[in-house]
């Protein structure tokens, strides 16, 4: 499964969430799966150093 398709499974889980703490639960995952996103793509652009500065 790829980021994105995970990213979309979690939005239509968020949608049929009722529970407050299982909303809470998914939109954690979700944020962690877009930033993960958002890092492998600025790393792929070269707008940032996936190296260690050490």
């Amino acid at each position: 499964m790829t980021i994105e398709q995970h990213i979309e499974e979690l939005r239509m889980e968020l949608k049929d969430a009722c529970d407050a703490a299982e909303r809470r639960q998914i939109e954690g995952e979700l944020e962690l799966a877009q930033a993960d996103l958002a890092m492998t793509l600025a790393e792929q652009d070269g707008a940032i150093d996936a190296e260690p500065p050490f």
